[in-house]
């Protein structure tokens, strides 16, 4: 049995060598290195949150100005191109028309062609033009059957300009085929330029194909106003060339994370510093609506670059000693947290592992050296109470009614991790909730505004160009529903309407007496059986209106008179999903449009149909902005603060002719300051990485030592505490391979040990009783 016994201790002993891959020194260890590494990245880091004397918001501000671009351009490109495949196939499917009215009859709906000709294409003859003079003799007509023979074409004038050429074939049987042609420039449709800033379409080469907002030498008075053009003009030349090079990586590649939401290339540039104003630029290479999915305008190869001029400020810098002292109270906090796990909690532990290991290896001279707080403290006096034990020597456990533990520590371990949580807390509370606050001081650039209400102004416009598009094409729809034309016809035409614009709900065609008598899509919102509203005999008094003034979503519509047919119109309804795709656009935040009476009619985001504007401020700007100034009322934009923080808001009306003038429609878009990556937010959301940071590493290290090392050494307090309170059949077993367990190893050895001392003295003992017997018989 001595043997057996001795063959276990020397098993858990040589277990107990081990090296000790947990414990209490890892969580320490690592603790101290995330300190060091967060005191490192504190110091380092804050200077750089101003450094830029322009900064990152306004970048990426330009990015998305150029974005905008790219967007308007890629939809008018492809729109004029559906526009004219569309009105081709309806002359097509009627009867055979003069060159003179086809050209007449595009001229008079659409007025986006600086061009228009009709040519036979087996003789070359020019049958009929319009407008400016179009360049056929860039055109092969021998081509045209080949695969993609019809795609559109840039070509370049003698004067330099470039001129997009959309193509498409009209064919009635036993007559020439003829071709139809319209000539466009590659100006931007609606584009809210503001002062200062210039834009323009590139080629894959990098070359200029047409410009806005530089003005030409001849125009300007000064020598110094040449000396600025001749500058913006370079410059924009230096930044196509870059672009055009950037624009042929992959978006994946191109795109800094995070700011996504442009499905195409894009990025911001900067050049050269002219008087304390620095060149800035953004570029984006047109692209499809969804991904993976070309257009005729991205076959083009095209890309906008958007360039402005804007001061630099050189005070903006932010003073690194913040910082610096961060860091050096985080070292000091820091030293003072692990200096106390390391001298209340590690160390009396690793003493108390090499006192247990050595009454294992009998040696019981020394007292056991007792640590003074918590678990620590308990475990010591039960381990000098099992050496006594051990020497012979009768405890007060083993007594009588004597108590049956000795003092207890009054501080435990838990109480010591939490005053290192404490600590760190000290620290990492004020980065988190009180430095660094930039509310009330933050400086939202000149130019964030600006091209807050400028985007504003631009969006605006495309919406109202989108409506006016529809419109457009209820007109050439209603222009070639003749006199003649049947029911089962006039559906037919409705329908490539609808699958060709997905802007329509519904479209139908109804008469003077409100009777239907073609749909195709949903059913009509507009009451049937309904008589005219007006003298003239229209469904409704404007060319587009909004049918309702409750529910869940507006009945936005328009209608066109068909001519000859007693008041018969075809009438569309909008889909309020389309033009709330219209305002998709990042960097802007919420965006609404909102009618005349200041209500919510569309949005980017969640919103409740004809609701008012979530904040009097809002309307406020609403109202102000509607009001004309001049000729016609002028977007405005705004930096304001209040209890809910800094915010940029801009709000643009509907400025322009077409059918949606007289909608008085707004478009109003805010953003709060701090989600742009302006200085002061930018410091502070370093500061609040900062906290996070601190407060992490101290929950995740302390909690990690509180789970390994804590939670097992109370368990082991008590189990020591019981034998030596006299408690010998309790087997003790470790829970892990680190200092606790190896002390409840040995804890288990000396339980042995304590058991063979009690057969040994019980041995001894009755011996001689057995011996003395037989001699009293006698």
């Amino acid at each position: 049995m001595a043997a057996s016994s001795a063959k276990r201790r020397h098993k858990v002993r040589r277990r107990a060598d081990m090296s000790l891959l947990g414990g209490i020194r890892p969580p320490i260890a690592v603790l101290s290195a995330l300190l060091l590494s967060l005191a490192g990245i504190t110091a380092l880091g804050f200077g750089r949150a101003g450094e830029e004397s322009v900064p990152k918001a306004v970048m990426t501000s330009q990015q998305h100005f150029a974005e905008d671009g790219a967007v308007a351009m890629r939809a008018s490109i492809d729109e004029s191109a559906a526009d004219l495949a569309r009105t081709a196939g309806l002359f097509n499917a009627g009867d055979p028309a003069q060159p003179d009215a086809v050209v007449d009859k595009i001229g008079s709906v659409y007025q986006k062609w600086v061009g228009t000709a009709v040519v036979e294409i087996s003789s070359g003859r020019m049958l009929a033009a319009r407008g400016e003079n179009v360049p056929v003799a860039a055109i092969d007509t021998a081509k045209l059957s080949e695969k993609d023979g019809l795609s559109p074409r840039m070509v370049r004038l003698a004067n330099g300009e470039t001129r997009l050429l959309s193509l498409q074939l009209l064919s009635w049987k036993g007559q020439p085929q003829q071709l139809l042609i319209a000539s466009s420039s590659l100006r931007f449709p609606g584009i809210s330029l503001g002062k200062f800033r210039s834009i323009a379409v590139i080629d894959s080469t990098g070359r200029i194909l047409s410009s806005d907002g530089i003005p030409e030498s001849e125009q300007v008075l000064t020598e110094d106003q040449r000396t600025g053009v001749d500058r913006s003009k370079k410059q924009l030349s230096a930044f196509a060339k870059v672009a055009a090079k950037r624009a042929k990586e992959h978006p994946l590649k191109a795109n800094d994370p995070g700011e996504g939401g442009y499905l195409g290339v894009s990025g911001s540039l900067r050049g050269d510093t002219s008087q304390g104003d620095r060149a800035i630029a953004g570029y984006a290479a047109l692209t499809g609506p969804e991904p993976g999915k070309g257009t005729v305008a991205t076959s083009l190869g095209l890309t906008v670059v958007a360039m402005v001029d804007v001061a630099e400020d050189p005070t903006r810098v932010t003073d690194p000693l913040f910082g610096l002292l961060a860091a050096g109270a985080l070292l000091l906090i820091g030293a003072l947290a692990v200096g106390v796990l390391l001298g209340t909690v590690q160390r009396p532990l690793l003493r108390l592992f090499l006192e247990s290991r050595r009454l294992t290896r009998d040696d019981l001279t020394r007292p056991v050296g007792v640590p003074r707080f918590g678990e620590a403290a308990r475990i010591g006096q039960a381990l000098e109470r099992l050496r006594r034990q051990l020497l012979g020597e009768r405890t007060d456990a083993e007594g009588a009614g004597g108590p049956k533990s000795g003092r207890r520590g009054r501080i435990g371990a838990r109480a010591l991790l939490a005053v290192s949580g404490i600590l760190l807390l000290v620290w990492s509370a004020p980065m988190l909730l009180l430095l660094n606050r930039a509310d009330a001081t933050a400086v939202v650039p000149e130019q964030i505004t600006n091209d807050q209400r400028e985007r504003t102004d631009t969006l605006s416009d495309r919406v109202r160009r989108s409506l006016n598009e529809g419109h457009a094409d209820l007109v050439s729809v209603a222009g070639l529903l003749g006199e003649r034309t049947s029911p089962e016809d006039m559906t037919k035409v409705l329908d490539r309407t609808r699958s060709d614009h997905s802007r329509y709900r519904s479209l139908y065609v109804r008469t003077g007496d409100g009777k239907i008598v073609a749909q195709s899509g949903e059913s009509p919102r507009l009451p049937e059986d309904k008589k005219s509203e007006n003298k003239d005999g229209h469904p409704f008094a404007d060319p587009i209106t909004v049918l309702n003034d409750s529910g869940t979503e507006p009945v936005i519509a328009s209608y066109a008179e068909l001519p000859g047919r007693d008041g018969s119109t075809v009438i569309g309804e909008f889909r309020i999903d389309f033009i709330n795709s219209l305002l998709k656009r990042p960097g802007l935040g919420e965006i609404r449009v909102i009618d005349a009476e200041r209500r919510v009619l569309g949005g980017n985001t969640g919103y409740l149909a004809f609701e008012k504007l979530p904040s009097a401020r809002l309307t406020e700007l609403a109202a102000g902005t509607s009001q004309k100034t001049g000729i016609s009322a002028r977007a405005g934009g705004i930096v304001y603060r209040d209890g809910g923080g800094v915010q940029v808001a801009g709000a643009a009306p509907f400025v322009g002719g077409g059918a949606a003038k007289s909608l008085n429609w707004m478009v109003v878009s805010w953003q709060p300051a701090a989600g742009l990556a302006i200085p002061e937010y930018s410091l502070q959301n370093r500061t609040v990485l900062a906290g996070l940071l601190g407060i992490t590493a101290a929950a995740a290290c302390l909690g990690w030592l509180h789970i390994i090392v804590v939670r097992p050494l109370r368990e082991v307090a008590k189990q020591a505490e019981a034998l030596a309170d006299g408690d010998r059949r309790t087997v003790l077993y470790p829970r892990h391979h680190d200092e606790v367990g190896a002390i409840s190893r040995s804890l288990e050895l000396l339980r042995q040990q304590v058991l063979e001392q009690r057969k040994r003295d019980g041995a001894g003992a009755t011996a001689p009783a057995a011996v003395r017997a037989p001699a009293g018989r006698n």
